[in-house]
């Protein structure tokens, strides 16, 4: 999520273990702001957070597991070694 510089699954992952959501730290409208996994801000050094890509359509994880495998892939970046450990 570009708002937080981070992924959608890590933001709600971190607001699940607090019990806590959006609306209720930050004030946001959950019509707005997803917590669910697939989204991911886009950074360039030098420029800060220029957009974001975003995927939709599996299980949360496994929507945040294909964007950052593409993002490997696309960066040349080893996928193996920065991956989520397992379930």
């Amino acid at each position: 999520m570009a708002r937080f510089h981070r992924s959608s699954y890590a933001v709600g992952l971190k607001l699940e273990a607090k019990n806590d959501t959006l609306t209720a730290q930050q004030g946001l409208p959950l019509a707005d702001y997803a917590t669910h996994g697939g989204s991911f801000p886009l950074t360039v050094a030098g420029a800060g957070v220029v957009g974001s890509v975003t995927v939709s359509g599996l299980p949360q994880r496994d929507d945040h597991e294909l964007v950052w495998r593409r993002l490997c892939a696309m960066l040349g970046r080893d996928y193996a070694t920065l991956r989520l450990d397992a379930e």
